[in-house]
């Protein structure tokens, strides 16, 4: 694929287009972020139902609307839950929180803007292993090959965690999206990119039949002013 890139927008504007059609996507919309489904409590719901979930003591959820379920159940089962700081611009790029301290219902405490206030900021070096990494996604397909919004920060925080140890062959990657955001078709893919282990929707669970593990971060992708904009990147150069 001479331009995975512009293959991957051409995706996003797809999928966004058909959500939006089908009068899938929520407040506030679709494109340009990782959409906010109609459903999105269900799929977590279903979530809740797999071993994977059930056996996860520590697990790492995205920040976008579309997984604040997923976040509030994590909380709500008295599990750590660990979020990233949106575009990873602080030296301790992530928050977490620990259930047992939390003096908030869950729902509340697991909204983005409150839990970057009530979580306890984190550098990677000062995490637990993770047992369940839950990512959010534009598009997928049944081998388990993910669209993201197009930042790039999911495969930053997943190649830092490869890189120490804290994501390893024994963490479930999951992702939860609507039906519509999964697609029968080959999607493009690159060395950076992980797959996931399972696709979750509010009526179907896809078990990915050949997981991929992002080997850590590749740093001849990654420009040089990105890379000074991350301090868990820069600091590392």
């Amino acid at each position: 694929m001479s331009d995975p890139e512009a293959a991957k927008q051409e995706v996003r504007q797809r999928v966004w287009a058909l959500l939006e059609q089908e009068r899938a996507a929520r407040f506030p919309g679709a494109r340009g972020r990782i959409p906010n489904f109609a459903g999105a409590e269900q799929a977590a719901a279903e979530l809740t139902h797999l071993p994977e979930w059930e056996s996860a003591r520590v697990v790492k959820a995205n920040p976008d609307s579309p997984q604040l379920p997923v976040r509030s159940r994590v909380l709500a089962n008295g599990k750590l839950l660990y979020m990233a700081v949106p575009k990873l611009t602080e030296e301790r790029p992530f928050v977490r929180l620990d259930p047992g301290s939390l003096t908030e219902l869950p729902r509340r405490a697991a909204a983005k803007d409150r839990a970057l206030r009530l979580g306890d900021p984190v550098a990677v070096s000062e995490m637990q292993r993770v047992d369940l990494v839950v990512c959010g996604t534009v598009a997928v397909n049944r081998d388990g090959v993910r669209i993201g919004k197009g930042g790039g920060f999911s495969d930053i925080e997943f190649g830092l965690l490869v890189e120490t140890g804290l994501v390893d062959e024994r963490t479930t990657i999951a992702t939860t999206v609507h039906d519509l955001q999964v697609l029968d078709e080959e999607l493009p893919e690159t060395e950076h990119d992980f797959r996931v282990d399972v696709i979750v929707t509010p009526h179907e669970v896809i078990r990915v039949p050949k997981p991929k593990r992002s080997p850590g971060i590749l740093w001849d992708h990654l420009a040089e002013d990105k890379i000074a904009a991350i301090p868990a990147l820069a600091s590392r150069r």
